[in-house]
């Protein structure tokens, strides 16, 4: 099975090209890859993303956040002053036992970031999709990454830090650092009480090349959660994913193709290529 590429799909009540705009002022080596009404995409430093106008039906929250990491205190700063306008803080940019410069926040479009230091002494700066397991998910990190990885090919589990023994949340993921289809991403276990979980404000997309890659993912994610429309489904966790071929955004863009592929894929839950094609 070859490396499927993750993408993260932000859903937005009409401002998709106005966050994918503003993103690409604050992060280096940014750009906007599509667009048309519909959805946007951009990258952000080599990291993929999809701007979805899907309406109001559904609200980001911060069960699944953006963890950027930055060489300098200057970059921490500089990327921290810019999401913030117009935003609110969600915890301070200060001094934590965890890092030298550390905050979290929503930005104004309600997309919420967490900005470090790099520890590691690393100079690159990274973003990740980071998941924090609340309310009825918490303390399932942990499965969760075991069951992602045995997914997905090209998959690793970097770090893996647990609360210590003898504490209210011993056992529990404190932090931890994995890849998918060498997409690196974040998962930690969210103590206290909180007023969200996963939704579909923040969903993942896998591209697939082929039939059985669709049919592979949809079998395996699907597993103890729900099929839903359009190539979309939760897991068992109640992340949101997508599934969908890779050469959809091709079949959109075609004028004479992309309406009717686009009513072939309103009637379906797990998407067909074929079908597609034919349209």
């Amino acid at each position: 099975m070859h490396t499927n590429a993750i993408t993260s799909c932000l859903w937005f009540d009409g401002q998709a090209k106005e966050a994918a705009t503003f993103y690409s002022t604050v992060f280096k080596s940014s750009k906007i890859t599509s667009e048309n009404p519909m959805v946007v995409t951009f990258e952000l430093n080599g990291t993929k993303f999809m701007g979805l106008n899907g309406g109001s039906m559904f609200k980001i929250n911060p069960s699944i956040s953006f963890f950027v990491t930055c060489g300098t205190l200057e970059e921490v700063n500089e990327i921290w002053d810019k999401l913030i306008e117009g935003g609110k803080f969600l915890m301070p940019i200060d001094t934590y036992p965890w890092s030298k410069r550390y905050g979290w926040l929503e930005d104004k479009f309600g997309v919420t970031w967490q900005i470090s230091i790099a520890n590691d002494g690393g100079t690159e700066q990274k973003i990740r999709p980071s998941m924090l397991f609340t309310s009825n998910q918490f303390g399932k990190a942990e499965e969760a990454i075991r069951h992602y990885t045995s997914i997905f090919g090209d998959s690793t589990t970097d770090l893996l830090i647990l609360y210590p023994d003898g504490g209210d949340h011993a056992g529990k993921v404190m932090y931890s650092e994995f890849q998918l289809s060498q997409q690196a991403l974040i998962a930690m276990d969210g103590p206290g009480v909180h007023e969200y979980t996963f939704n579909e404000g923040v969903s993942l997309m896998i591209s697939c090349e082929t039939q059985a890659e669709i049919d592979h993912y949809w079998e395996k994610l699907t597993e103890g959660g729900a099929e839903s429309m359009c190539g979309w489904l939760k897991d068992k966790f109640g992340v949101s994913w997508q599934v969908v071929p890779s050469i959809i955004g091709k079949l959109m863009s075609d004028s004479e193709k992309g309406g009717r592929a686009m009513q072939a894929i309103m009637k379906m839950r797990k998407l067909d290529i074929e079908t597609l094609t034919n349209a």
